[in-house]
Protein backbone atom coordinates (compact mmCIF):
# COMPACT_ATOMS: atom_id res chain seq x y z
CA UNK A 1 0.00 0.00 0.00
CA UNK A 2 1.09 3.55 -0.70
CA UNK A 3 -1.01 6.72 -0.30
CA UNK A 4 -4.71 6.97 -1.08
CA UNK A 5 -6.24 10.42 -1.57
CA UNK A 6 -9.61 11.53 -0.18
CA UNK A 7 -11.38 14.77 0.72
CA UNK A 8 -13.79 15.52 3.56
CA UNK A 9 -17.23 16.30 2.12
CA UNK A 10 -17.67 19.31 4.38
CA UNK A 11 -14.49 20.82 2.88
CA UNK A 12 -16.40 21.41 -0.37
CA UNK A 13 -19.16 23.52 1.21
CA UNK A 14 -21.49 23.33 4.18
CA UNK A 15 -24.53 21.11 3.76
CA UNK A 16 -27.28 23.70 4.18
CA UNK A 17 -25.80 25.88 1.42
CA UNK A 18 -24.21 23.44 -1.04
CA UNK A 19 -25.97 20.19 -1.95
CA UNK A 20 -24.10 16.92 -2.02
CA UNK A 21 -24.62 16.32 -5.73
CA UNK A 22 -22.67 19.50 -6.56
CA UNK A 23 -19.95 18.66 -4.05
CA UNK A 24 -19.46 15.07 -5.20
CA UNK A 25 -19.48 16.18 -8.84
CA UNK A 26 -16.83 18.81 -8.10
CA UNK A 27 -14.65 16.25 -6.32
CA UNK A 28 -14.90 13.75 -9.16
CA UNK A 29 -14.24 16.42 -11.81
CA UNK A 30 -11.12 17.58 -9.97
CA UNK A 31 -9.76 14.04 -9.84
CA UNK A 32 -10.37 13.39 -6.14
CA UNK A 33 -11.18 9.67 -5.95
CA UNK A 34 -12.66 9.25 -2.47
CA UNK A 35 -14.80 11.01 0.13
CA UNK A 36 -14.57 11.17 3.91
CA UNK A 37 -18.27 11.70 4.57
CA UNK A 38 -19.14 14.36 7.12
CA UNK A 39 -22.30 13.23 8.91
CA UNK A 40 -23.76 16.72 8.55
CA UNK A 41 -24.24 16.05 4.84
CA UNK A 42 -26.19 12.84 5.42
CA UNK A 43 -28.29 14.37 8.19
CA UNK A 44 -29.17 17.37 6.01
CA UNK A 45 -30.56 15.06 3.34
CA UNK A 46 -32.47 13.05 5.94
CA UNK A 47 -34.02 16.24 7.33
CA UNK A 48 -35.38 17.08 3.88
CA UNK A 49 -37.28 13.78 3.62
CA UNK A 50 -40.92 13.34 4.64
CA UNK A 51 -40.93 12.76 8.39
CA UNK A 52 -37.56 14.39 9.03
CA UNK A 53 -34.30 12.79 10.20
CA UNK A 54 -35.77 9.55 11.54
CA UNK A 55 -33.52 6.46 11.62
CA UNK A 56 -35.24 5.07 8.54
CA UNK A 57 -34.73 8.35 6.67
CA UNK A 58 -31.06 8.39 7.64
CA UNK A 59 -30.74 4.95 6.06
CA UNK A 60 -32.53 6.21 2.94
CA UNK A 61 -30.13 9.16 2.82
CA UNK A 62 -27.20 6.74 3.05
CA UNK A 63 -28.58 4.83 0.06
CA UNK A 64 -28.91 8.07 -1.90
CA UNK A 65 -25.33 8.98 -1.11
CA UNK A 66 -24.00 5.55 -2.03
CA UNK A 67 -25.85 5.65 -5.37
CA UNK A 68 -24.51 9.13 -6.09
CA UNK A 69 -20.96 8.13 -5.18
CA UNK A 70 -21.13 5.03 -7.37
CA UNK A 71 -22.44 7.04 -10.32
CA UNK A 72 -19.34 9.26 -10.10
CA UNK A 73 -16.92 6.41 -9.29
CA UNK A 74 -16.21 7.87 -5.84
CA UNK A 75 -15.35 5.73 -2.84
CA UNK A 76 -16.65 6.55 0.67
CA UNK A 77 -13.55 5.90 2.79
CA UNK A 78 -14.95 6.84 6.19
CA UNK A 79 -17.82 8.35 8.17
CA UNK A 80 -17.61 10.87 10.98
CA UNK A 81 -17.59 12.54 13.34
CA UNK A 82 -19.25 10.37 15.98
CA UNK A 83 -19.10 13.18 18.52
CA UNK A 84 -19.08 13.54 22.29
CA UNK A 85 -19.37 9.85 23.05
CA UNK A 86 -16.63 9.18 25.63
CA UNK A 87 -16.58 9.95 29.34
CA UNK A 88 -20.33 10.48 29.67
CA UNK A 89 -21.53 10.70 33.27
CA UNK A 90 -25.20 10.00 32.54
CA UNK A 91 -26.23 6.37 32.12
CA UNK A 92 -29.21 7.53 30.05
CA UNK A 93 -26.98 9.54 27.69
CA UNK A 94 -24.63 6.59 27.31
CA UNK A 95 -27.51 4.24 26.46
CA UNK A 96 -28.73 6.71 23.83
CA UNK A 97 -25.23 6.90 22.34
CA UNK A 98 -25.02 3.12 22.13
CA UNK A 99 -28.35 3.08 20.30
CA UNK A 100 -27.09 5.79 17.95
CA UNK A 101 -23.97 3.73 17.24
CA UNK A 102 -26.08 0.77 16.13
CA UNK A 103 -27.69 3.08 13.56
CA UNK A 104 -24.26 4.28 12.44
CA UNK A 105 -23.21 0.68 11.80
CA UNK A 106 -26.14 0.33 9.40
CA UNK A 107 -25.38 3.67 7.74
CA UNK A 108 -21.68 2.90 7.30
CA UNK A 109 -22.47 -0.54 5.91
CA UNK A 110 -24.74 1.01 3.26
CA UNK A 111 -22.06 3.58 2.42
CA UNK A 112 -19.52 0.80 1.93
CA UNK A 113 -17.03 1.85 4.60
CA UNK A 114 -15.77 0.07 7.71
CA UNK A 115 -14.26 3.19 9.31
CA UNK A 116 -15.95 5.50 11.85
CA UNK A 117 -14.10 8.56 13.14
CA UNK A 118 -14.41 9.67 16.78
CA UNK A 119 -13.06 13.11 17.79
CA UNK A 120 -12.24 13.85 21.42
CA UNK A 121 -15.12 15.50 23.23
CA UNK A 122 -15.23 19.27 23.48
CA UNK A 123 -18.17 19.33 25.89
CA UNK A 124 -17.69 20.39 29.50
CA UNK A 125 -20.93 19.53 31.29
CA UNK A 126 -21.88 15.90 31.82
CA UNK A 127 -18.47 14.52 30.82
CA UNK A 128 -15.32 13.43 32.61
CA UNK A 129 -11.76 13.09 31.43
CA UNK A 130 -11.08 10.17 33.78
CA UNK A 131 -8.99 7.87 31.60
CA UNK A 132 -10.52 4.67 32.97
CA UNK A 133 -14.05 5.85 32.16
CA UNK A 134 -13.08 7.20 28.73
CA UNK A 135 -11.24 3.99 27.85
CA UNK A 136 -14.13 1.87 29.12
CA UNK A 137 -16.65 3.69 26.95
CA UNK A 138 -14.52 3.49 23.83
CA UNK A 139 -13.57 -0.14 24.42
CA UNK A 140 -17.28 -0.99 24.52
CA UNK A 141 -17.75 0.71 21.15
CA UNK A 142 -14.75 -1.15 19.73
CA UNK A 143 -16.06 -4.50 20.91
CA UNK A 144 -19.50 -3.78 19.47
CA UNK A 145 -17.87 -2.83 16.18
CA UNK A 146 -15.76 -5.98 16.13
CA UNK A 147 -18.89 -8.10 16.64
CA UNK A 148 -20.55 -6.73 13.49
CA UNK A 149 -20.47 -8.62 10.21
CA UNK A 150 -18.37 -7.30 8.61
CA UNK A 151 -16.57 -5.64 11.56
CA UNK A 152 -15.99 -1.90 11.95
CA UNK A 153 -12.90 0.09 12.88
CA UNK A 154 -12.75 3.34 14.88
CA UNK A 155 -10.24 6.17 14.46
CA UNK A 156 -9.86 8.42 17.54
CA UNK A 157 -8.69 12.00 16.94
CA UNK A 158 -7.44 14.61 19.38
CA UNK A 159 -9.11 17.97 18.76
CA UNK A 160 -6.77 20.82 19.65
CA UNK A 161 -9.66 22.50 21.50
CA UNK A 162 -10.84 19.26 23.13
CA UNK A 163 -11.83 19.44 26.77
CA UNK A 164 -9.70 16.55 28.02
CA UNK A 165 -7.77 14.95 25.14
CA UNK A 166 -6.39 17.81 23.06
CA UNK A 167 -2.89 16.51 22.27
CA UNK A 168 -1.72 13.57 20.20
CA UNK A 169 -0.17 12.21 23.39
CA UNK A 170 -3.64 12.13 24.98
CA UNK A 171 -5.18 10.34 22.00
CA UNK A 172 -2.38 7.78 21.96
CA UNK A 173 -2.85 7.08 25.67
CA UNK A 174 -6.55 6.46 25.01
CA UNK A 175 -5.85 4.12 22.07
CA UNK A 176 -3.31 2.16 24.11
CA UNK A 177 -5.81 1.91 26.95
CA UNK A 178 -8.63 0.66 24.72
CA UNK A 179 -6.22 -1.99 23.41
CA UNK A 180 -8.41 -3.44 20.69
CA UNK A 181 -7.19 -4.19 17.14
CA UNK A 182 -10.06 -2.25 15.53
CA UNK A 183 -9.45 0.94 17.56
CA UNK A 184 -6.74 3.28 16.33
CA UNK A 185 -5.82 6.87 15.54
CA UNK A 186 -6.87 9.59 13.13
CA UNK A 187 -3.88 11.94 13.12
CA UNK A 188 -4.64 15.45 11.88
CA UNK A 189 -1.77 17.78 11.02
CA UNK A 190 -3.77 20.83 12.12
CA UNK A 191 -4.87 19.40 15.46
CA UNK A 192 -1.36 18.19 16.24
CA UNK A 193 0.38 21.47 15.35
CA UNK A 194 -2.56 23.62 16.46
CA UNK A 195 -2.15 22.38 20.03
CA UNK A 196 1.56 21.71 20.34
CA UNK A 197 2.97 24.65 18.34
CA UNK A 198 0.29 27.29 17.68
CA UNK A 199 -1.81 29.53 19.87
CA UNK A 200 -4.14 31.91 18.00
CA UNK A 201 -4.73 33.93 21.17
CA UNK A 202 -1.08 35.05 21.30
CA UNK A 203 0.40 37.95 19.35
CA UNK A 204 2.90 35.77 17.48
CA UNK A 205 0.42 32.93 16.94
CA UNK A 206 2.63 30.41 18.74
CA UNK A 207 3.02 28.81 22.15
CA UNK A 208 6.09 29.78 24.17
CA UNK A 209 9.29 28.13 22.88
CA UNK A 210 7.18 26.64 20.11
CA UNK A 211 9.91 25.24 17.85
CA UNK A 212 11.88 23.58 20.63
CA UNK A 213 8.86 22.14 22.42
CA UNK A 214 7.14 20.94 19.27
CA UNK A 215 10.29 19.45 17.80
CA UNK A 216 10.63 17.26 20.88
CA UNK A 217 6.94 16.35 20.67
CA UNK A 218 7.36 15.08 17.11
CA UNK A 219 10.44 13.08 18.08
CA UNK A 220 8.40 11.50 20.85
CA UNK A 221 5.61 10.71 18.38
CA UNK A 222 8.02 8.87 16.08
CA UNK A 223 9.47 6.94 19.00
CA UNK A 224 6.22 6.03 20.76
CA UNK A 225 3.36 5.56 18.27
CA UNK A 226 2.81 2.19 16.59
CA UNK A 227 2.21 2.95 12.91
CA UNK A 228 -0.18 -0.01 12.68
CA UNK A 229 -2.54 1.95 14.94
CA UNK A 230 -2.65 4.95 12.58
CA UNK A 231 -5.84 4.27 10.62
CA UNK A 232 -5.71 7.44 8.53
CA UNK A 233 -4.22 10.93 8.33
CA UNK A 234 -5.93 14.27 7.72
CA UNK A 235 -3.79 17.01 6.17
CA UNK A 236 -4.70 20.64 6.79
CA UNK A 237 -3.07 23.97 7.68
CA UNK A 238 -4.45 27.23 9.11
CA UNK A 239 -4.13 31.00 8.70
CA UNK A 240 -1.87 33.17 10.77
CA UNK A 241 -4.36 35.69 12.15
CA UNK A 242 -3.61 39.39 11.86
CA UNK A 243 -4.49 39.94 15.52
CA UNK A 244 -4.81 37.70 18.58
CA UNK A 245 -8.11 35.84 18.81
CA UNK A 246 -9.41 37.58 21.93
CA UNK A 247 -12.81 39.04 22.80
CA UNK A 248 -12.35 41.84 20.25
CA UNK A 249 -11.62 39.48 17.36
CA UNK A 250 -14.40 39.01 14.76
CA UNK A 251 -14.08 35.21 15.12
CA UNK A 252 -14.69 35.34 18.88
CA UNK A 253 -17.75 33.53 20.21
CA UNK A 254 -18.68 33.75 23.89
CA UNK A 255 -18.01 30.46 25.63
CA UNK A 256 -16.00 29.06 22.72
CA UNK A 257 -12.29 28.35 23.06
CA UNK A 258 -10.04 30.44 20.78
CA UNK A 259 -8.63 27.36 19.05
CA UNK A 260 -12.15 26.19 18.21
CA UNK A 261 -13.12 29.59 16.76
CA UNK A 262 -9.88 29.63 14.78
CA UNK A 263 -10.46 26.10 13.53
CA UNK A 264 -13.98 26.79 12.31
CA UNK A 265 -13.05 29.95 10.42
CA UNK A 266 -9.47 29.81 9.27
CA UNK A 267 -8.25 26.37 8.28
CA UNK A 268 -6.57 25.98 4.90
CA UNK A 269 -5.54 23.14 2.65
CA UNK A 270 -1.94 22.11 3.13
CA UNK A 271 0.70 23.99 1.06
CA UNK A 272 -1.41 27.16 0.82
CA UNK A 273 1.13 29.54 2.31
CA UNK A 274 0.01 32.28 -0.09
CA UNK A 275 -3.32 32.28 1.76
CA UNK A 276 -1.63 32.67 5.14
CA UNK A 277 -0.84 29.07 6.08
CA UNK A 278 1.90 29.04 8.71
CA UNK A 279 1.79 25.87 10.77
CA UNK A 280 4.68 23.35 10.63
CA UNK A 281 2.35 20.79 9.09
CA UNK A 282 4.97 19.46 6.67
CA UNK A 283 7.13 18.63 9.69
CA UNK A 284 4.18 16.75 11.16
CA UNK A 285 3.58 14.87 7.92
CA UNK A 286 7.24 13.93 7.63
CA UNK A 287 7.15 12.58 11.18
CA UNK A 288 4.14 10.48 10.23
CA UNK A 289 5.16 9.32 6.76
CA UNK A 290 8.93 9.42 6.29
CA UNK A 291 10.21 5.88 5.84
CA UNK A 292 13.61 6.57 7.42
CA UNK A 293 13.07 9.21 10.10
CA UNK A 294 9.31 8.93 10.69
CA UNK A 295 6.65 6.33 11.34
CA UNK A 296 6.56 5.23 7.70
CA UNK A 297 2.77 5.54 7.51
CA UNK A 298 1.08 4.48 4.27
CA UNK A 299 -2.65 4.65 3.64
CA UNK A 300 -5.47 7.16 3.43
CA UNK A 301 -4.60 10.87 3.29
CA UNK A 302 -7.73 13.00 3.63
CA UNK A 303 -7.71 16.65 2.56
CA UNK A 304 -9.66 18.71 5.07
CA UNK A 305 -10.48 22.27 5.91
CA UNK A 306 -13.05 24.25 7.83
CA UNK A 307 -13.26 27.85 6.69
CA UNK A 308 -15.66 30.76 6.47
CA UNK A 309 -15.40 30.37 2.69
CA UNK A 310 -17.49 27.19 2.91
CA UNK A 311 -20.47 29.34 3.93
CA UNK A 312 -20.32 31.52 0.82
CA UNK A 313 -23.20 31.11 -1.64
CA UNK A 314 -22.69 30.32 -5.28
CA UNK A 315 -22.41 27.20 -7.40
CA UNK A 316 -18.70 27.88 -7.91
CA UNK A 317 -17.81 27.21 -4.25
CA UNK A 318 -17.61 23.37 -4.39
CA UNK A 319 -15.58 23.51 -7.61
CA UNK A 320 -13.20 26.13 -6.27
CA UNK A 321 -12.52 24.10 -3.13
CA UNK A 322 -12.14 20.83 -5.03
CA UNK A 323 -9.66 22.47 -7.41
CA UNK A 324 -7.76 24.00 -4.48
CA UNK A 325 -7.57 20.62 -2.78
CA UNK A 326 -6.17 18.98 -5.90
CA UNK A 327 -3.61 21.75 -6.39
CA UNK A 328 -2.66 21.37 -2.73
CA UNK A 329 -2.16 17.65 -3.28
CA UNK A 330 0.08 18.24 -6.31
CA UNK A 331 2.23 20.63 -4.28
CA UNK A 332 2.35 18.12 -1.43
CA UNK A 333 3.47 15.34 -3.76
CA UNK A 334 6.38 17.54 -4.84
CA UNK A 335 7.35 18.58 -1.30
CA UNK A 336 7.16 15.03 0.07
CA UNK A 337 8.60 13.29 -2.99
CA UNK A 338 5.42 11.28 -3.44
CA UNK A 339 5.31 11.25 -7.23
CA UNK A 340 4.20 7.80 -8.42
CA UNK A 341 3.43 6.73 -4.85
CA UNK A 342 -0.33 7.13 -5.05
CA UNK A 343 -2.59 4.09 -5.13
CA UNK A 344 -5.18 4.23 -7.88
CA UNK A 345 -8.78 3.59 -6.95
CA UNK A 346 -10.16 0.58 -8.85
CA UNK A 347 -13.12 1.49 -11.02
CA UNK A 348 -16.48 0.51 -9.56
CA UNK A 349 -19.36 -0.34 -11.81
CA UNK A 350 -21.01 2.88 -12.89
CA UNK A 351 -24.66 3.28 -12.04
CA UNK A 352 -26.88 3.07 -15.09
CA UNK A 353 -28.77 6.29 -15.42
CA UNK A 354 -28.15 9.48 -13.50
CA UNK A 355 -27.97 8.94 -9.74
CA UNK A 356 -28.30 12.66 -9.15
CA UNK A 357 -31.79 12.47 -10.63
CA UNK A 358 -32.67 9.91 -7.98
CA UNK A 359 -31.46 12.32 -5.29
CA UNK A 360 -33.09 15.38 -6.80
CA UNK A 361 -36.36 13.55 -7.38
CA UNK A 362 -36.51 12.48 -3.78
CA UNK A 363 -35.68 15.97 -2.53
CA UNK A 364 -38.43 17.43 -4.72
CA UNK A 365 -40.88 14.92 -3.30
CA UNK A 366 -39.90 16.03 0.19
CA UNK A 367 -40.38 19.71 -0.62
CA UNK A 368 -43.90 19.16 -1.91
CA UNK A 369 -44.89 17.01 1.04
CA UNK A 370 -43.94 19.08 4.08
CA UNK A 371 -46.58 17.37 6.22
CA UNK A 372 -47.22 14.04 4.52
CA UNK A 373 -49.57 11.43 5.84
CA UNK A 374 -48.52 7.80 6.38
CA UNK A 375 -49.63 6.73 2.92
CA UNK A 376 -47.56 9.48 1.30
CA UNK A 377 -44.49 8.56 3.33
CA UNK A 378 -44.90 4.87 2.47
CA UNK A 379 -45.41 5.54 -1.22
CA UNK A 380 -42.48 7.95 -1.41
CA UNK A 381 -40.20 5.59 0.51
CA UNK A 382 -41.20 2.63 -1.66
CA UNK A 383 -40.58 4.68 -4.80
CA UNK A 384 -37.16 5.79 -3.62
CA UNK A 385 -36.09 2.28 -2.59
CA UNK A 386 -37.19 0.93 -5.98
CA UNK A 387 -35.18 3.63 -7.78
CA UNK A 388 -32.14 3.19 -5.54
CA UNK A 389 -32.15 -0.57 -6.08
CA UNK A 390 -32.41 0.03 -9.80
CA UNK A 391 -29.38 2.31 -9.58
CA UNK A 392 -27.33 -0.37 -7.83
CA UNK A 393 -28.44 -3.33 -9.94
CA UNK A 394 -28.71 -1.53 -13.26
CA UNK A 395 -32.23 -2.83 -13.95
Amino acid sequence: MSYRLAIASMSLGRAWIHDLTAKFTAAASAGLPAIELFFEDLLHIAKSLPGGPTPSNQLLAARQIRALANSLNLEIMGLGPFCNCEGMLSAVAKAEKLEELQLWFQIARILGTDLIQIPSTFQTKGFTGDLDIVVGDLREYAELGAAQNPPFRFAFENLCWGTFNSRWEDAWAVVKGVDRPNFGLCLDTFNIAGRGWADPAREDGKVENADEVFGQSLRNLVREVDVKKVFYVQVVDAERLSQPLDEQHPFHVDGQRPRMSWSRNARLFICEEERGGYLPVIDVLKALCDEKDGLGYKGWISMELFNRSLLEPGSQVPKEHADRAMESWRRLENVMGWENKIDSIPARRAVKGNASRVVQGWEMSARYNDKPGPSTIFASAFSFIRRALAAFTGV
